[in-house]
């Protein structure tokens, strides 16, 4: 019997398609690093696509500008770039950093080094955190960062690129970049200039929103011209310039960081050329340290209702040794709800200010750029496509927020700030993440993340969190095999540092790669 065939409903000839319409002219507001580093990803990533950079100079408070600390993120935002890392450390006088250490946050607990990458190595049947909540529950009493290679490296000065295969210890850490500000932004800006990005030195005097759809018309600036585009990119620091013509909207975080100042100073680099961060507790908020070749960066955090400004301008004096450069900044911490909105989208602090504890300003915006390019939309930017950038953008900028918060609330000093700070409502995401925690050492996962797992155990360890008891699971090995495998650990961790270069060498041996 034949096969029986049945007809079915013909396809359309044609399929209708609403006309797309590519963005095709982009201008990127600001002249900082945040501002250019938009417009080389652009210019790079998306090559059809005209940008004018409108070159008006950071603001004091654009803290992305000035602070050189940053997270391992640049190496891929560099490596998405095609920008050499020869390029960016040895030819603008930055060095290498591998973590920070962080002094007097904990009470009378030990300085603890927060470092990136691995700490101790997986044996077993269960995390090797466990294991090491385990050892120090039966009285042990080595600190969770002496298993962190990174760590070893930070306290000894020395540093090499991670290496080795995946059993290696020197392929287990992760590192970050000590910036050079000025001459990184020299940089970025002729290498966003060398891919085609166009330059207009001028400043925004008026913004134009169109009455129809409340897009951004264009904006007037005080040579008397009129820039417009398809899409609107604003890196001009926390005013927002182009930004909050469209609203005024803005979430106020103050209830959960208490610093709303910060002042600055510069020295000379040091001697001898560190590979960590000092990061030190006091009275009314925090000081900082950080060394590149060119420079020695200094800095206080604080709340100006514990501490006027007057006197933290003599406590930074008196600690650092440099004078402050310019006044006390303000910061408003908070983010706003729709950093994109119709054709204009905020990047960096013009989208999310926050004190640069664990230095996350310039991730922040290297993020967003990374999601612009990748999340593009045509010229119509429909509301679906800007919601989704903005619920990525808000779940970062929360759990960053959130991992700021856990040093402080976490801390037990007792002066009037820390105790203002440890009252502080904690937020839902940052609650639970404590409450599962201390109950038996597991950590959620979360989609946005800016800091791993390790970096987490590294603060809640350091500060002192420990779980109410041991996870079941490391039972299955007899206390005494697991401290003689940690102390295997610790050992090759000391041997693996101590014939390594100094930072000072390695960046010397770098820099004469690098002209010849």
């Amino acid at each position: 019997m034949p096969p029986t065939f049945v007809r079915i409903a013909q396809w359309p000839r044609r399929l209708e398609v609403p006309d797309s319409r590519p963005i095709r002219d982009v201008v990127v507001a600001g002249g900082g690093i945040v501002g250019w580093s938009a417009a080389a990803a652009l210019r790079r990533h998306l090559p059809n696509v005209g940008v004018t950079v409108i070159a008006d100079a950071p603001a004091p408070d654009a803290l992305a500008e000035r602070i050189g600390s940053t997270l391992p993120s640049i190496a891929a935002f560099h490596g998405d770039l095609g920008l050499s890392e020869m390029n960016a450390v040895a030819r603008t006088a930055s060095g290498y950093r591998v973590g920070t250490q962080f002094e007097g946050w904990a009470g009378n607990r030990p300085a603890y080094v927060h470092t990136y990458g691995e700490h101790g190595r997986p044996f077993g049947a269960t995390s090797f955190h466990l294991y090491w909540h385990r050892v120090r529950q039966a009285g042990g009493t080595a600190s969770f960062d002496t298993f962190s290679p990174a760590a070893e490296l930070a306290r000894m000065g020395r540093f090499v690129h991670p290496q080795g295969g995946p059993g290696s210890i020197l392929a287990s850490f992760e590192y970050g970049l000590q910036l050079n500000p000025a001459r990184y932004l020299d940089l970025m800006r002729a290498f966003a200039v060398h891919l085609g990005a166009r330059e207009h030195q001028a400043k925004i005097a008026q913004v134009d929103v169109r009455g129809e759809d409340g897009f951004v018309g264009g904006l007037r600036l005080d040579d008397g011209q009129v820039v417009t585009a398809d899409l609107f990119v604003d890196c001009t620091g926390p005013a927002a310039r182009i930004r909050s013509a469209l609203d005024a909207k803005f979430e106020d975080w103050s209830c959960y960081l208490p610093c709303d100042r910060v002042i600055l100073a510069e020295g000379t680099a040091p001697a001898s050329l560190p590979v960590m961060d000092s990061v030190v507790a006091m009275s009314s908020g925090w000081r900082w340290q950080a060394a590149s070749p060119a420079r020695t960066s200094h800095g206080l955090v604080y709340a100006s209702a514990h501490l006027s400004d007057s006197k933290a301008e003599r406590a930074l004096r008196v600690h650092s040794g440099a004078e402050p450069r310019g006044p006390a900044v303000a910061i408003r911490i908070g983010r706003r709800p729709d950093p994109w909105l119709r054709n204009c989208v905020a990047v960096g602090e013009a989208a999310v200010a926050l004190e640069p504890l664990e230095w996350t300003n310039l991730h922040v915006a290297h993020s967003a750029i990374d999601r612009i390019v990748a999340m593009m939309p045509d010229r119509e930017c429909a509301p679906i496509e800007l919601a989704e950038f903005n619920r990525q953008s808000a779940a970062e900028a929360e759990r960053i927020r959130d991992f700021l918060m856990l040093h402080y609330v976490t801390s037990d000093r007792r002066e009037p700030f820390w105790r203002d700070a440890a009252a502080m409502r904690i937020p839902d995401g940052l609650a639970h993440t404590l409450r599962l925690f201390r109950e038996r050492g597991r950590l959620p996962f979360q989609e946005e993340e800016t800091f791993a797992r390790d970096s987490w155990l590294s603060v809640l360890f350091g500060q002192g969190v420990l779980p109410h008891r041991a996870d079941p699971l490391t039972d299955a090995l007899p206390i005494a095999r697991i401290e003689a495998a940690m102390g295997q650990m610790r050992d090759s961790i000391r041997a693996m540092a101590s014939p390594l270069p100094t930072h000072a060498d390695y960046l010397g041996n770098m820099m004469r790669r690098a002209v010849r």
